[in-house]
């Protein structure tokens, strides 16, 4: 009887450990009033550090355990107010919609300082408003080898980097690869477009926050204003009046009136992009980033004959996508050792390949950025990219 009694209770236990670890699979889409999907808004729990980004149609995905019914989802998004709800009314809704309010801001331009006064004050309180202690986070890391603007190669990393935050160090040097794949590889000029450091060190040395700028070299003009999670925002275009060569790394911020906080920065053309969200303590770290570089090579006359055409140079370009899965605070959990990974191209690394794992991982919805780009990749030969991750990884 007695040893009936320790096998119920074995049971009951077991069950209710169980159904404590299942899994709440959290899927939905973030639109504006008018139904307009919201691109690259932070959905999260922020008091437990998780959460993700919505790709450029609004869409997330977030796996969270039964133990966080009870928290709170908050939806930010720069020019929208704030949403909260809690996870279990939002497993409840009938359609799984989060409809953020557009907030209006309109800056009395009397009250306002002059535009360089709040990027030195942004880079002033740099430290303040950045997680500048020891941390780590969980990428996933996305790039792509593109020819006269169609990819031709394609490699994933999901990694971990111990870092530190923008405003004690510009480099990266502790990258720890734990899942790899890649595609077939369809280039004609393999050795030209491939970057000679790790990608994650190429996006360290063009952000503003990470490199420092001579404030002092740029002409700064406010372009408009705006808004973040309550905070009113003052968008800001640097032009640089020394370097003038270097217009691509002009820079535009996005800073609080209030906190001096940066909340996103892109370049001028746009084409390099870097978002920010909050921790619990409200500092700020890296959610999303994305580049678009290119140059030019010149051909030789065997190259154009093989290529069948009479121009004199191509254009060969370079896609990255990062994608911040997660923020480990914890310094006892911290585990990334020290690796020359930071020095090495991203091709050059040995991953062994793991289906099962690229099957049941937890990725977050694909942005158009890479669906277009494998679309690219697969037309190249009209194989699927699942059927070369299959033929090209072993």
């Amino acid at each position: 009887m007695y040893s009936i009694r320790l096998l119920i209770i074995f049971i009951l236990l077991s069950f209710s450990v169980q159904s404590q670890n299942k899994t709440l699979k959290i899927e939905g889409v973030v639109l504006d009033e008018a139904e307009l999907s919201i691109p690259y808004a932070a959905v999260s729990i922020t008091s437990k550090y998780i959460g993700t980004s919505t790709n450029e149609d609004g869409h997330f995905y977030l796996e969270l355990s039964k133990k966080h019914e009870l928290d709170t989802l908050e939806v930010s998004s720069i020019g929208f107010l704030t949403s909260k709800i809690v996870v279990k009314e939002f497993l409840e809704l009938k359609e799984k919609v989060i409809t953020l309010k557009e907030d209006i801001v309109s800056l009395d331009e009397v009250n306002i300082m002059n535009p360089q006064q709040y990027v030195e004050l942004a880079f002033k309180n740099l430290k303040k408003n950045t997680v500048s202690s020891v941390h780590e986070l969980k990428i996933l890391n996305r790039f792509f080898a593109v020819e006269e603007d169609k990819a031709k190669f394609f490699i994933e990393h999901y990694l971990k980097i111990k870092d530190v935050g923008p405003s004690r160090s510009s480099h990266i040097r502790r990258i720890d690869i734990l899942e790899g794949r890649r595609s077939a590889d369809y280039r004609m000029f393999k050795d030209a477009n491939m970057g000679r450091i790790y990608p994650l060190n190429f996006m360290t040395r063009i952000d503003p926050l990470r490199r420092g700028i001579s404030i002092k070299d740029f002409k700064w003009t406010k372009l408009g204003d705006t808004s973040y999670d309550g905070e009113d925002i003052v968008i800001i275009q640097g032009v640089n009046q020394v370097e003038k060569r270097k217009n691509y790394l002009d820079p535009v911020l996005y800073i609080g009136i209030d906190s001096y906080k940066v909340y996103k920065t892109r370049n001028k053309a746009s084409n390099v992009v870097y978002i920010y969200k909050k921790n619990e303590d409200g500092k700020l770290y890296l959610s999303y980033h994305n580049h678009y570089t290119r140059r030019y090579m010149d051909l030789t006359e065997a190259q154009k004959r093989l290529l069948k055409t009479t121009d004199k140079d191509v254009k060969l370009s370079k896609r990255n996508e990062v994608i911040v899965l997660g923020i480990e605070m914890d310094k006892k959990k911290i585990d990334v050792g020290n690796t020359d990974l930071h020095r090495t191209k991203m091709e050059e690394v040995d991953v062994k390949y793991n289906a099962h794992f690229w099957n049941t991982v937890n990725l977050p919805p694909a942005t158009d950025y890479f669906k277009k780009s494998i679309k690219e990749l697969e037309s190249n030969f009209g194989i699927p990219i699942e059927t070369q991750f299959e033929l090209v990884n072993k």
